[in-house]
Parts: structure tokens; C-alpha cells; sequence
């Protein structure tokens, strides 16, 4: 049966048809005109899952880094994305537990369909991200996680996982020469340790005592105490530092268990009875949260916009500051690294591809206003940050903190580290 050519049957094919032409003809002439084609796969945007805490005692970790991140990903949309793709980041959760960080990890990549793992988590949940990143075989970049083995120790590496946090033996390297020198200027000869009882912990501190014994063979550490992470209350360890009597303490708390550790010790005068070298004092969720700052606190840089001494570490401290109403923290700078070093990686692939970013960022230099040169360096045998600021300082009480600070020596760093990882069977 032939079809009637004004049978209302075949007006629908003919109007698609016909609306088909003039789409072409409209493409073809935007074309002619010199606009670009903009298809729907370029314009999809990029969706990058960050797990990180962002409840509880330590949520300043996620908040501040969230922040960053978020400053750092609107400047890179609004400068194009990736040929139009911007960068949509999710962000969960975890709540500070190991189960959680891997489980919300799963969901973002396998539920919410993200093609990046941007871990910002405190060490206690990064291996369990990076447990997840092995097993999904997507791109994870490691941004708050200063446990030294997560990237040191070679049955933990995998290809497609990057650190861009600073590591503990780096921290504890610069940290023991300058007590050293302090200790024998100042004759400290007895000392204690006051760790979190975790895997940064007591990493970080081994390695402090390690080097300072190098350093100055004179000293003896006549204790040790070990509050849990968290910790509410400091007593039990505060009376057993004063009994002890130990004429220096080094302690790597941070965050708010290094505020109440320092609000509590206040209470019983213990640092006006000891010189006090804690790692993480300088960073600006514990500079100004401290109720009553005690001055000549020995602290490790963590983030502070007068270390490094440079216009472009003010700019960006001081653009965060007015953008947030308050100054960054360390999480904050090495949050925005992660997202400087992951959208040069697209940029020099020009795609989100897993392998290709990962051949990208090995062994990546950029310039960075945290450099201690003004660049970092993501060495490629380990797939970690170096060349990052990191000195040490005293406190006073008031702006700018840490006065002046004491660079620690890289070329120091690099060669201890490579004993230390042969010592440790890395190499």
C-alpha cells in the first residue's frame, strides 16, 4: 500500500527532517563564523570526590582545606576549565573514622561517579582511601596525610597514588638540628616526648628523638607519654611531664588536641618549667585559638603568611584571609597544592585519564608561592612532595606569631631521608 503524500502520517518525518537542515545549516554557519562547537561531552563537568572530616574536634581540617580547594577550583573554571570542563567537586564526610573515609570513597567514585580521589583526610583515614584508590584504579592525591610510609614504604605504593602533603621525617629532620643547636646553646640535656597515639605519632616522633640524638649525642629522653587522638583531657599526661622533670619536651599534637594541650598545661604552669618544641604550633588553627599563647613556644613552620617571606605567600594568604574572614591553615595549603598539581596534570594531558595524569605528575616541578624556592617538586621514585617552605621559630603572642624563622636545609633533608629509607629497607 503506497503511503498518501498528504497523509498527516508523514508530516512528523518531514518536519524533523526539515528542523535536522536547519540545524546543520545554523552549525555550518557558526562555524563559517569562527564559533567554536561546544559539544555536550566537553561541557560535562569533572567531578573530583574529596573524603575529609568535617565534623567533630578537628573539623577546621576539612573546613579549612574544603575552603581552599574551593578557592583554587573557582579560579581554574573561571578561567576555562579543561577545554570548558570545569572542575565539580563532591565532598563527604568521613567523621574522622578509617571505615567511614573508605566507604564514602567507594560511593564517590562508584555512586557519584567522580573520576578523582582528592583525600583529604588526617592519616587515620588516608590508607583507607588509598586502600580504595588500589582497588578502583582511579587517581588519588593524597593532600593532608603526613605519615612518612604511606609514600615511603614500597609495599604500600601504588602507580596512581600521589602525596602532596609534607612528610614527618622531613618535619622531624629540620625540626632535630634546630633543637640541637638550641639544646646546646641552652644546655637541655633532659627531655620528654608527648605523642598522639597513632601512626603519625609515633612516626614522627621516633624520628625527632632519632635525629636529635644525632645531632647532639649529649641529650637523654627520660620519658614518653602517649594521649590518644582526640583526647579530652590532658591531667594524667600533664603530672607525669612534672614529674619527670625534664628540661625539654617535644610534642607533635595539632589541631585542637595542641590547643587543649596547651590550655590545660597553662593551668599547671608547665611551660614556664620547660623549654616546649612542638612541630605544629605555627599554623593559625592553633595560633589563635590558644586562650593564653605562651611566648618562646619552639614551633615548626605550618602555615603562616610571613614563612615563606614572599609577595606571592602574603597574596595568597591574605586573598584566602579576605575571602573566608580568616587566615588558612597548613591543611589549607597543601589542599590548594593537591588542586595546582592535579589541574597541570589535565592541562598537560588535556584529559582526566588515570594513566596519563599519573605519568604527568611524576617527577612534576611548578611554581608554587609555598616553594621554599618559590617551586615544588613531585619526586618521581616515590610519587611525594618535596621542596616545600619548613624552618623553625619561637612564638610571641601576638601578629606575626613566629617573628623569625630558621629555613631547614633540603640538600640536609634529601640526604638523611635516603639513610633513613635504607635503614628502613624502602630502597
Amino acid at each position: 500500500m503506497k503511503s498518501n503524500p498528504n497523509s498527516s502520517i508523514g508530516q512528523p518525518a518531514r518536519a524533523s527532517r526539515r528542523a535536522l537542515v536547519k540545524a546543520t545549516a545554523a552549525v555550518s554557519g557558526a562555524s563559517a563564523l569562527g564559533f567554536p562547537m561546544i559539544s555536550r561531552a566537553q561541557a560535562k563537568p569533572i567531578k573530583v570526590g574529596m573524603p575529609t572530616i568535617l565534623s567533630g574536634r578537628v573539623a577546621q581540617l576539612g573546613t579549612s582545606a574544603r575552603n581552599a580547594v574551593n578557592m583554587e577550583v573557582e579560579k581554574f573554571n573561571a578561567a576555562g576549565g579543561l577545554g570548558g570542563r570545569p572542575i565539580e567537586m563532591v565532598i563527604r564526610d568521613s567523621k574522622g573514622t578509617p571505615q567511614e573515609a573508605a566507604r564514602v570513597s567507594r560511593e564517590l567514585i562508584n555512586s557519584d561517579g567522580c573520576e578523582v580521589l582528592f583525600d583529604c583526610e588526617a592519616s587515620s583515614g588516608a590508607f583507607a582511601v588509598h586502600e580504595v584508590a588500589r582497588d578502583l584504579g582511579v587517581l588519588c592525591i593524597h593532600n593532608l596525610s603526613e605519615t612518612s610510609s604511606l609514600s615511603a614504604d614500597p609495599k604500600l605504593r601504588i602507580p596512581n597514588a600521589f602525596r602532596v602533603a609534607r612528610q614527618g621525617i622531613h618535619d622531624s629532620i629540620a625540626g632535630a638540628a634546630y633543637a640541637a643547636n638550641v639544646a646546646k646553646a641552652k644546655n637541655l640535656r633532659r627531655w620528654m616526648t608527648c605523642g598522639p597515639d597513632y601512626a603519625y605519632g609515633r612516626d614522627a616522633t621516633a624520628q625527632f628523638v632519632d635525629y636529635l640524638k644525632r645531632f647532639n649525642p649529649q641529650v637523654e629522653f627520660v620519658g614518653e607519654a602517649w594521649p590518644k587522638l582526640f583526647q579530652p583531657d590532658y591531667t594524667e599526661v600533664i603530672t607525669k611531664i612534672l614529674q619527670a622533670k625534664p628540661q625539654a619536651l617535644y610534642s607533635c599534637l595539632w589541631g585542637g588536641d595542641l590547643t587543649s594541650y596547651i590550655d590545660q598545661g597553662n593551668i599547671y604552669a608547665l611551660f614556664a618549667s620547660l623549654q616546649f618544641f612542638a612541630v605544629n604550633m605555627a599554623d593559625y588553627t592553633a595560633l589563635t585559638v590558644v586562650k593564653n599563647l605562651p611566648p618562646g613556644i619552639h614551633s615548626g613552620n605550618r602555615y603562616i603568611v610571613s614563612f615563606p617571606k614572599t609577595a606571592a605567600n602574603a597574596a595568597w594568604g591574605e586573598g584566602y584571609r579576605a575571602k573566608y574572614k580568616e587566615y588558612p591553615t597548613n591543611w589549607s595549603w597543601e589542599a590548594a597544592t593537591g588542586i595546582h598539581f592535579l589541574t597541570a596534570a589535565m592541562k598537560k594531558t588535556n584529559s582526566v585519564d588515570t594513566k596519563k595524569m599519573s605519568d604527568a605528575l611524576r617527577g612534576m616541578k611548578i611554581d608554587s608561592p609555598f616553594g621554599a624556592d618559590g617551586t615544588l617538586t613531585m619526586r618521581a621514585e616515590d610519587q611525594t612532595l618535596i621542596g616545600y617552605a619548613l624552618g623553625w621559630g619561637t612564638t610571641i603572642a601576638k601578629e606575626p606569631y613566629v617573628p623569625t624563622v630558621v629555613p631547614g636545609d633540603w640538600k640536609q633533608i634529601l640526604e638523611l631521608e635516603a639513610e633513613w629509607k635504607k635503614t628502613m629497607k624502602y630502597t
